[in-house]
């Protein structure tokens, strides 16, 4: 039970720029994982973010893949989620959604609430999922806090309590107070080091020494306001995903962050009770359950090998011990699970619930895999969505179109994008939710299969699985339907329609045909 209540997974989720990665850094800074803090965008320090280690990812300056690294604070043992921010990338941060117990939102000071963040927030609001709200980049021009509350209200549908409040911002900006520990943080712009705390008793001419006499008034009349407009802010709200704290900093700066860290290990959730199709799975079970929501290829150049990320529900896992793969029917064991610190891992004995385990993948993993010791469950909530662009993949080399085949099927199975071969003609479409997942594609066959693939236009809609009690009128769809019917990996039936008009006309005419845009059905 020590274990299970020292654990808080949580994913940091935004719009592209706000500075995700940027604070996922500065937490592992006071995690003591790195040392100095790689700046992101810097091509003078030749480093880039240490959650961005896809050779892609460092020259674009964007995260395309969740990574995982976990570190001690305190009492806790924090494991962090970083998910690409950019929406074509979005279905790894739906799943990676289903993997944690909290979330912290970034938004950016000047640019308010985009439209990336309102979709994740919509996920986050199905799943019931507590989360705390960064406004970053404080040291820069930027909206009125009080407005940006209200935004953040109107637009997540969230009631919000701000925990911490700025002194000034932009140029003018002067630090945070922290509400939640009544006490002052002045700021000093300082990449690497962490500015200090002045305790400091708001009523007093102290204040005056610290920030000035129009500043200080300001700041009362600020929290008096808070204290009327918001009401007291009480964990249990937070923990039941009604109210959303809210914080204020400069992630760049390593402003205002250890604030939200202290806040965040001391309200979030520990593992809660994850929801299987046979029953609720509680984190204090004796028996070990987790299911794989992430699978991720050639993490080591050097190795053509593939990690299944675990994440553990209930019990203790441990190394060589045998479990049963539910959907393949047999038991396995595993030697060399791994903890990680985005691209570094090591070794680990045994994990508890909440933990994010890496298992070495020989192709027996599908994301939405369950493990247990025994016990047939199906963990549910992995959906793969309808993609809405498609490509035929050619190859552009024939000497190696072995190597392609192996890199489209490893990719694939990452769920990266998602793979339909026509019956009409057998060509591969490839779909996906984005334009930019088919150049990540085409580099990474490239760069790390040693495989050319072209892309050719094809003209689809949307494409939709399909099923139906009705076997006449089935055999008869996909009879008129011949040049449009596809199946998917799993072998499913996918109706390919080419437009709007021709998938509702389907649907009209079609009565017993049931037509899903997700593949969990």
């Amino acid at each position: 039970m020590n274990e299970i209540e020292r654990r808080r997974t949580f994913a940091i989720i935004s719009h592209p720029d706000a500075g995700k990665t940027t604070l996922t850094e500065k937490f592992l800074l006071f995690g003591g994982q790195i040392q100095v803090a790689g700046a992101v965008k810097s091509n003078k320090i030749r480093k880039t973010a240490t959650s961005d280690w896809m050779e892609i990812e460092k020259q674009r300056g964007i995260s395309v893949t969740t990574s995982v690294m976990e570190f001690d604070y305190q009492d806790y043992k924090v494991n962090i989620l970083d998910t690409p921010g950019h929406q074509d990338f979005a279905e790894d941060t739906f799943r990676t959604l289903t993997a944690v117990d909290s979330v912290i939102i970034v938004i950016d000071g000047a640019k308010g609430v985009e439209t990336q963040t309102r979709k994740l927030m919509n996920v986050c609001r199905m799943r019931k999922t507590p989360v705390i709200v960064f406004v970053n980049k404080m040291d820069r021009e930027g909206q009125d806090p009080f407005d940006l509350l209200d935004e953040i209200e109107e637009e997540l549908q969230i009631k919000v309590r701000p925990l911490s409040w700025p002194i000034n911002q932009g140029s003018h900006f002067k630090g945070v107070y922290n509400i939640f520990e009544n006490n002052l943080n002045l700021f000093v712009p300082d990449k690497q080091k962490v500015t200090e705390k002045v305790e400091v008793d708001i009523r007093s001419s102290d204040l005056e020494q610290h920030v000035g006499e129009q500043d200080a008034a300001k700041l009362r009349e600020d929290l008096e306001l808070l204290d009327g407009v918001y009401p007291e802010f009480d964990i249990p709200s937070y923990l039941s995903a009604e109210v959303a704290p809210v914080f204020f900093g400069s992630a760049l700066n390593n402003f205002g962050v250890k604030e939200l860290l202290d806040c965040f290990v001391r309200i979030a959730p520990s593992p809660r009770p994850t929801p299987a199709e046979e029953r609720e799975v509680k984190p204090e079970e004796k028996k070990f359950t987790g299911f794989i929501f992430k699978i991720t290829a050639n993490i080591d150049p050097n190795h053509r090998s593939c990690i299944a990320f675990c994440k553990v529900c209930s019990g203790k896992f441990q190394r060589n011990a045998p479990y049963n793969h539910v959907r393949l029917g047999k038991t396995v064991r595993f030697s060399s699970p791994a903890q990680f610190m985005a691209q570094r891992k090591s070794t680990v004995d045994e994990a508890y619930p909440g933990d994010i385990i890496g298992l070495p993948d020989n192709e027996m993993f599908k994301i939405g895999d369950t493990l247990t010791e025994g016990e047939l469950l199906h963990f549910k909530g992995l959906p793969s969505f309808s993609p809405e662009l498609f490509k035929y993949i050619e190859n552009a080399d024939p000497m190696r179109t072995k190597q392609l085949n192996k890199g489209i099927e490893q990719l694939m199975n990452e769920g990266v994008a998602q793979l339909f071969v026509n019956q009409f003609n057998n060509r591969r479409i490839i779909g996906t939710v984005g334009q930019l997942q088919f150049e990540v594609i085409q580099y990474r066959l490239e760069n790390e299969y040693n495989a050319k693939c072209r892309w050719e236009p094809v003209s689809l809609y949307k494409a939709c699985w399909i099923e139906s009690d009705d076997e006449a009128q089935l055999a008869d769809f996909k009879k008129r339907k011949y040049q449009y019917m596809a199946k998917d990996r799993e072998g499913r039936d996918v109706f390919l329609a080419d437009s709007g008009y021709v998938l509702q006309m389907a649907q009209n005419d079609f009565d017993h045909i049931k037509f899903h845009f997700t593949s969990e059905f």
